[in-house]
C-alpha cells in the first residue's frame, strides 16, 4: 500500500510517497481504508529527530497520527461505515492507504461531513475538548484567552469557548483577525500585542509555547492555564512547578483519545458547535509541502493529506 515514509531524520524534504507491505490485522482490530489524514504538531518534531531516543534508528519510518476513512472489516462496525480516529499515543503511520486499529481508537464520523474535511479534526479537536472541558473546566461567563487562535487546536478552541459560554479573546496574526472573529471570538487581537495590555483571564490556552510566564501572569486568582506546546526544558520545569504552587495553576497533558472522546467530538460537529477549518488539501505525495507549511506558521486551520 502507499504511505508517506522517510529514510533519515531531517527537514520536510526527507518525506516521500512510497510503498509498504499490506497490513496484517490482529484479531479484534479494524481495517480502515483511509480517505485523508492531517498533519499535527508532533509529527515534524518526530521527522526531524526530536524523538529519536523513542523511535530508534530503524528506517523507513512513517508519519501521520489521525485519520478519517471507512471501515473495511472488523468488529463493531458494518463495512463501509465512515469513521474517524487516531493511532495510539507514540504510534505513527496514518498517512497511508489503510490503518489497522483497535475499535477503541475510532468513532463514527459526523453525518454529512466530507471525510477529507473531517480529517482536519480528530487530533486537534480532541485536544481542544480535553484542554478546555476536562483540564481547565471552562465555565459559562468566564474569560478565555486562546493563543494561536486560527491554527490547528486554536481554531477549535475558539469555537468551543463560544459553545461553552465563555467570553473568548483570540490572539492571531493581523491577517487572520477577521477569521478569528468569524470562528466566534468576542475579541481578536494581534499576537504581537504586549501581554500586559491584554487584561486578565480565567483560562489561558497556550498553543504556542513561548513566554509562558508572561501569559500565566494574566490569570486571575483561581485561574487555569493549559499549555500544549513547549519551547524548552525550562518551560516544562516551570509548568511542572506551577501545577502545584500558587493560586494560578498550569496544566498540560499528553493526549491519547479513545472512542468516547471521538464520539463527543462527533456530537459537537453534528450540533453545529464545531466545524473544521482546512488551510490546504495536499496529495499524499505532497507531505513535505504540508510539513513545511506547518513549520512556517501563519496557517489558517489544518493541512490535510488526501489519500483517496
Amino acid at each position: 500500500m502507499r504511505a508517506v515514509l522517510f529514510d533519515r531524520y531531517g527537514p520536510p524534504e526527507v518525506l516521500y510517497e512510497g510503498t509498504v507491505p499490506d497490513l496484517v490485522v490482529k484479531p479484534g482490530h479494524l481495517l480502515v481504508r483511509v480517505h485523508a489524514a492531517s498533519v499535527n504538531g508532533g509529527e515534524p518534531t518526530a521527522r526531524a529527530g526530536g524523538l529519536k531516543l523513542v523511535l530508534g534508528p530503524r528506517f523507513p519510518k512513517r508519519t501521520g497520527v489521525d485519520f478519517a476513512g471507512e471501515v473495511v472489516s472488523g468488529p463493531g462496525f458494518e463495512p463501509g461505515t465512515p469513521v474517524w480516529g487516531a493511532l495510539p499515543r507514540g504510534t505513527f503511520g496514518s498517512a497511508a492507504e489503510y490503518v489497522a486499529v483497535h475499535p477503541r481508537q475510532v468513532a463514527v464520523a459526523p453525518a454529512g461531513l466530507d471525510l477529507v474535511r473531517a480529517a482536519a479534526l480528530p487530533g486537534v479537536g480532541t485536544t481542544a475538548v480535553t484542554a478546555l472541558r476536562d483540564k481547565a473546566r471552562l465555565r459559562p461567563g468566564e474569560r478565555l484567552l486562546v493563543r494561536g487562535a486560527t491554527g490547528g487546536v486554536g481554531h477549535v478552541a475558539v469555537q468551543l469557548g463560544r459553545a461553552y459560554g465563555a467570553h473568548v479573546t483570540a490572539l492571531a496574526s493581523a491577517a487572520n483577525l477577521d477569521l478569528a472573529r468569524s470562528l466566534g471570538a468576542d475579541e481578536a487581537v494581534d499576537y504581537r500585542t504586549d501581554p500586559a495590555d491584554l487584561g486578565t483571564f480565567d483560562v489561558v490556552l497556550d498553543t504556542h509555547g513561548s513566554d509562558l510566564r508572561a501569559y500565566r501572569r494574566l490569570l486571575r486568582p483561581g485561574g487555569r492555564m493549559v499549555a500544549i506546546a513547549f519551547r524548552s526544558a525550562a518551560d516544562v520545569g516551570y509548568l511542572l512547578a506551577s501545577t502545584a504552587l500558587g493560586p494560578r495553576r498550569a496544566r498540560f497533558f499528553s493526549g491519547n483519545p479513545r472512542t468516547d472522546l471521538f464520539a463527543d467530538l462527533t456530537a459537537l460537529v453534528e450540533d453545529g458547535s464545531v466545524e473544521p477549518l482546512v488551510d490546504t488539501v495536499h496529495p499524499l505525495s505532497g507531505a513535505a509541502t504540508a510539513h513545511r507549511a506547518l513549520e512556517t506558521g501563519g496557517g489558517r486551520g489544518k493541512h490535510v493529506l488526501r489519500v483517496r
